[in-house]
């Protein structure tokens, strides 16, 4: 039997998605947005592209929950987009308005699925989706590690010119401003990066990597990136169709792991058939502790507001 995924959302991260899985024949995939016309549009012409691509994955379009029914994995990336001097956070109430209806739909008609959590503010919407779903927490996963960890080794690839292929890069922490990019845990062909780039230089892609997203949205003035969040959920979603077992950060509920509890926060974990079947617990020094905390205590201010 064809693995099944459901993207809520047929924006431009929702079907970009559809895009890499289906050409990556991952899966077929269910596009379902509010609006009408457009994931039957966007569904029908990404289908007609199967055939030069040589990928037999089968897209639809709807409107219609039923058509999600069986999914193994579902993906939310529905809710309002981030416009210029807007904060992930201005987003909190309009899209926890969203998640409700979408999460309570998605669970009836797939209740033996995997939750990916993409819209923002993702830390609290991936909290909210928690609680509204009755899902064990390893089946609700919020995508923000994966993206933020991409730019990070975009960067450092950059300013060492050297194949992002030999990059690795962990950024720990809520989505936002006060993530956490673990330099000392960042290696390229597996040595530190600390050994290779000074601290300014340092500070300065770890910085560029927290407003990441903002300096895209700058540039698109009436929109948000697409491709490389697009392309984060894709490699969650393969390392959990094909089991592969795969060391990822991602938003996951703590229940005293990094000494939190009852909490979203980014983490390594391990990704697999089961979804979370691992959280990594990694030693963090005083600051980076401190760090994190910061950042859970950025999140806990959200989660607070919409009471979950």
């Amino acid at each position: 039997m064809r693995n099944k995924v459901t993207i809520v959302g047929s924006g431009n991260v929702g079907a970009t998605a559809a895009h890499w899985i289906a050409s990556k024949e991952l899966a077929d995939v269910v596009l379902i947005d509010i609006v009408e016309g457009v994931p039957q549009g966007k569904g029908l012409d990404l289908l007609e592209a199967m055939p030069i691509e040589k990928r037999d994955s089968h897209i639809l379009g709807t409107q219609d929950y039923k058509d999600t029914a069986n999914s193994d994995i579902v993906v939310i990336t529905a809710g309002v987009p981030r416009k210029p001097g807007m904060s992930r956070d201005d987003l909190l109430n309009i899209n926890h308005n969203i998640m409700k209806n979408v999460v309570s739909e998605a669970v009836k008609y797939s209740p033996n699925c995997i939750l990916i959590i993409v819209s923002n503010p993702l830390d609290a919407m991936a909290q909210a989706a928690y609680k509204m779903s009755g899902f064990p927490r390893e089946r609700v996963i919020g995508m923000a590690g994966v993206l933020d960890s991409a730019r990070f080794r975009t960067f450092i690839a950059q300013e060492l010119k050297v194949s992002v292929e030999n990059v690795t890069a962990f950024v720990l922490g809520g989505h936002g401003d006060t993530m956490v990019p673990l330099a000392r845990y960042s290696t390229v062909a597996g040595i530190p990066i600390t050994e290779l780039l000074d601290a300014t230089t340092l500070e300065k892609l770890i910085q560029r990597t927290r407003d990441g997203g903002a300096e895209i949205v700058k540039y698109l003035k009436t929109g948000s990136a697409y491709y490389a969040p697009s392309a984060a959920v894709t490699e969650m979603v393969e390392a959990i169709l094909k089991d592969k077992k795969k060391i990822l950060p991602c938003a996951a509920y703590l229940n005293g792991e990094y000494g939190m509890k009852g909490l979203f926060v980014g983490v390594p974990v391990k990704l697999g058939a089961k979804g979370i079947e691992q959280i990594i617990e990694i030693k963090l020094t005083p600051q980076e502790k401190a760090e994190l905390d910061r950042s859970a205590s950025a999140v806990k201010e959200l989660v607070a507001v919409i009471g979950v």
